[in-house]
């Protein structure tokens, strides 16, 4: 009989993957686990006035007398256990997944604990990440001011068994107050050794509000027309144009961004007259380094962004060679009207949604059917296509395939020394099969354009797929130093997952995705990368959920369509991948 309720802190904690552990080496396996309980977490439950209620094989089911106590009694054990791990392989590693709950039990006469209040906290220890520790709602209202560690929304989640959906909350014990950034990304970047400099978006100083597009062109186009210098390290446009809107004090811009220049300034069009304004400021220390206004007709607008990107480079590089000046500053098209439609077709680009994706694409196919010799405006419809594809907002027929192809190879014939029309080619040839002539594009674009982020983010892919994935990891962690406040960065982590994934390091893989994944859910190469590394990490609880992610994101998928979706030149990785997709629970 039972002897009473109350309301209890209950801790529940098990082993991520021990079946997997044990048949790799069972003996060696319990005696490792044994001398953690002995040496670590029996006596660390006894200092934080925990109670062992009952052990379940490899995990346990504690009692504390308060949701503060589990939790740091959770802490202590995790970071600890981060040491323990230190240089031991990771498919070796003990890693213990804790899940934290604060309700009514039920105490048994011999002790034991049943009830909603334990079934909760064990639900959520098989939902949490390993190495951490998920908390309930009730459990994060009863720390959430009084430990030291960042706490982080994970959403209303619906548990097994449970009727209805708790939200729940997971403890970063890898960092203070400010969840941690992932792997191999500096917090706060440091100077590059080269100028460098972060352009903002310029304000629309006209008097209709739709003009924005064209001031924030005008800005985009400067920032191009910069990184083409190759001795100047320049912020890409994603991260930088994340101020728009935002009072930012211009130093912690240059601290965030990890850049000693900052350029701002706006742009008035009335009519045929156009005036462009800009300062720059050394951004450290608040100093104007110089202000001016640009006027001319509206015809004269690509000698006006010359005169801006001029003036920076004397003021910040003056040593770069007048032979390098003239190479950059290249005209894209003679006609206004192709400029405008292109323009407009950048900022429906960078809405990201299916249907902005759409208007982009008819944006830039005007602006190349009135200048046929616009490279740009090629390279950048195929781009579109190639997004299409990726994302899943059309289910690519061959038509489209055929067209996307035709003008990226329209666009690379015509923008030889374009950065950005090769880049944009290249990502579609990549998207629709043409593996090598996308990679061979891309890599040109990166030699024109050093600090273009997104095309090391789409030659990371390029280095995936061709079997070096050593190389992806170094483009995509200098794509993420080139525009590291990027709010797209999802794309960018999730090439850091596929390559991890590839080169064996399924943790790290995991990691990456599920960062990944925590900024776009429905990303669905982060989604088939977390799936594909907890199967193979043998983390049973991970696999499911993130199996049953993807199958929401992609509904009705079948294991040859996900298996092929990547066109891996290496036999090895397609293996690789079909193997860990089969493992995750993809049906054929």
């Amino acid at each position: 009989m039972p002897s009473g309720r109350k309301l209890a802190a209950i801790l529940a904690a098990d082993v991520v993957g021990f079946s997997r552990l044990a048949g790799l080496d069972e003996e060696r396996t319990l005696a490792r686990l044994r001398t953690l309980r002995s040496d670590l977490v029996d006596p660390t439950i006894q200092v934080h006035g925990g109670r062992v209620v009952k052990r379940t094989g490899d995990g346990a089911i504690v009692e504390f007398r308060s949701a503060v106590d589990a939790v740091r009694c959770a802490i202590e054990i995790q970071t600890a256990m981060v040491e323990r791990n230190a240089g031991v392989p990771e498919d070796r590693r003990i890693e213990f997944r804790i899940g934290i709950h604060i309700g009514d039990v039920v105490e048994e006469t011999d002790g034991d604990l049943m009830g909603d209040g334990v079934n909760i906290a064990a639900r959520l220890e098989g939902v949490a990440a390993p190495g951490s520790v998920c908390l309930s709602e009730d459990a994060y209202r009863q720390v959430r001011s009084r430990i030291d560690f960042a706490l982080v929304d994970l959403g209303e989640t619906r548990l097994k068994n449970i009727a209805d959906p708790v939200r729940i909350y997971g403890l970063d014990t890898s960092g203070r107050r400010q969840p941690s950034p992932p792997p191999q990304t500096p917090a706060l970047p440091g100077l590059p050794n080269r100028p460098s400099i972060a352009v903002l978006p310029f304000a629309n100083m006209s008097n209709d509000p739709e003009q924005d597009y064209f001031a924030q062109g005008i800005a985009e186009d400067i920032i191009t027309g910069l990184s083409r210098f190759k001795r100047l390290f320049v912020i890409a446009r994603n991260s930088s144009f994340s101020y728009k809107g935002r009072a930012v004090n211009l130093g912690d811009i240059g601290r965030e961004l990890g850049v000693r220049y900052v350029l701002e300034g706006s742009v008035r069009k009335s009519g045929s007259r156009l005036r462009i304004t800009a300062q720059l400021v050394e951004a450290a220390t608040g100093v104007h380094l110089w202000a001016d206004r640009f006027d001319g007709e509206l015809a004269d607008v690509f000698d006006l962004q010359d005169q801006v990107t001029s003036r920076v480079v004397a003021t910040i590089a003056p040593r770069l060679e007048h032979a390098e000046m003239d190479r950059v500053l290249q005209k894209p098209t003679e006609s206004l009207d192709a400029y405008d439609h292109f323009l407009r077709g950048l900022s429906a680009f960078h809405r990201f949604s299916s249907e902005a994706n759409t208007e982009a694409l008819e944006s830039f196919r005007k602006a190349g059917a009135l200048d046929p010799g616009y490279a740009c405006a090629h390279g950048m419809a195929a781009r579109c296509y190639g997004q299409r594809r990726g994302f899943g907002w059309t289910g690519a027929p061959a038509t489209e395939r055929l067209e996307a192809l035709r003008l990226a190879r329209l666009a690379t014939a015509l923008g030889s020394d374009d950065a950005v029309a090769l880049a944009a080619a290249g990502f579609a040839f990549l998207i629709f099969g043409e593996i090598e002539d996308g990679a061979s594009q891309i890599e040109r674009a990166q030699e024109l354009n050093p600090n273009l982020a997104w095309a090391k983010h789409m030659g990371a892919l390029a280095e995936v797929l061709l079997g070096r994935p050593e190389r992806a990891i170094e483009l995509a962690s200098e794509a993420m130093r080139l525009s590291p406040q990027d709010p797209q960065a999802f794309g960018t982590k999730g090439m850091m997952g596929l390559a991890n994934y590839c080169a064996g390091r399924f943790a790290e893989a995991y990691r990456w995705s599920e960062s990944s994944l925590g900024e776009r859910p429905n990303f669905f190469v982060s989604a088939c990368v977390s799936a594909a590394a907890a199967a193979m990490m043998g983390a049973e609880a991970e696999r499911d959920r993130a199996l049953g992610r993807l199958l929401a994101a992609r509904p009705g998928i079948r294991l040859a369509d996900a298996a092929g979706w990547l066109d891996f030149r290496s036999p090895e990785h397609r293996q690789l991948w079909r193997d860990g997709l089969k493992a995750a629970g993809l049906p054929d």
